[in-house]
């Protein structure tokens, strides 16, 4: 079964590139078996369509707008999704669950696909994560790591790893 985590968010955006840094965080510090692909989805929504055709299970990481405290962390079945709404109204998010829709209007079968969503405490243009989801980020990340687990797909830690800091810094300077 081809799997495959994908981030979406904006990196721009504080708290909505959180699924971005975390798909960067997963690349640098873990390896997985199976192998994986972990893909940064970005803002790019319904040009993703051809990843949830060609892939048997999506995994997306992403913040999701429920009444509850920032920080709290939900593994959603993408068909729960309905109404709630990932993110808070970013570009991407209408996109990513119209692949859904429109894989189903054209009788392709649907991956298996949910949501591990955190809930944003700041969505404004800055970089980086707000103190709330930085303090949260680890529990994110386990959270991944975990419910790959009940899939059958192993992380083994890299000997040598990059912290959060070091992510986000990559992304707001990439020549360095």
């Amino acid at each position: 079964m081809r799997t495959v985590v994908l981030g979406v968010g904006n990196v721009l955006e504080e708290d909505d590139g959180i699924g971005i840094y975390a798909c960067a965080y997963l690349n640098a510090n873990y390896t997985f078996t199976p192998d994986i692909e972990i893909i940064n989805g970005g803002v790019e929504g319904i040009n993703l369509l051809n990843l949830f055709m060609e892939n048997d299970r999506i995994v997306i990481l992403d913040t999701i707008n429920l009444d509850d405290e920032a920080g709290s962390i939900y593994n959603i079945p993408s068909y729960e999704l309905s109404g709630y709404g990932l993110n808070s109204g970013g570009a991407h998010e209408v996109g990513v669950m119209q692949c859904l829709d429109m894989i189903e209007l054209m009788g392709h079968p649907l991956p298996e696909s949910n949501v591990i969503g955190i809930i944003p405490k700041s969505i404004t243009f800055h970089m980086g994560l707000s103190d709330e989801l930085n303090g949260h980020f680890t529990s994110y990340i386990n959270t991944v790591i975990n419910y790959l687990k009940t899939i059958n797909i192993c992380s083994k830690q890299n000997e040598f790893q990059k912290s959060l800091h070091e992510i986000i810094e990559k992304f707001k300077y990439p020549s360095r």
